[in-house]
């Protein structure tokens, strides 16, 4: 008797879901949920302290909410999304950890991506590289309305 689930080809999620991508996901996730505590906590408590630290720490939350639904979601849309969100989380821990070392009077209290990630272990330096290498080894399949169907490019006029 064959197994019906070992006969499926295995889905996109699937790929993407096991293993390091697994790990690759809960750390995402850990951070969003860090993340979006700490910058709720700064904004309701000292907002005026370091206005543009907790509202940067904001945007990194939302970033790193965004990128976890992407990565977990199936598709060739919420890859896409994925790559932005990761590729947009990169430039602000080079960019903000950048100002924040050049500028430190812009940071007076730190920011998730200041000192890029420094408060963080430096994960947010680390993690958006693994994220990049993670979703270049599993690009989506094409769709299969794409796929040649035996005529060739003349035969199809």
């Amino acid at each position: 008797m064959t197994d019906v689930q070992s006969a499926r080809p295995e889905t996109e999620r699937g790929r993407r879901m096991s293993g390091i991508g697994r790990v690759l996901v809960a750390v995402y996730g850990v951070l969003a949920l860090a993340a979006l505590g700490r910058s709720f906590v700064q904004i309701v408590a000292k907002f005026d302290e370091a206005p543009l630290a907790y509202t940067l720490s904001a945007l990194a939350a939302t970033v790193y909410v965004l990128a976890t639904v992407a990565l977990v979601r199936p598709g060739r849309g919420w890859y896409r999304v994925a790559w932005a969100t990761i590729v947009f989380e990169f430039t602000g821990v080079i960019v903000v950890g950048t100002l924040s070392v050049v500028y430190p009077e812009l940071f007076p209290h730190d920011a998730v991506w200041s000192w890029f990630g420094r408060g963080y272990l430096f994960i947010p330096l680390v993690l958006p590289v693994l994220g990049m290498w993670w979703l270049a080894k599993h690009r989506p399949a094409a769709p299969a309305s794409a796929a040649p169907q035996g005529a060739s490019g003349a035969d199809a006029a």
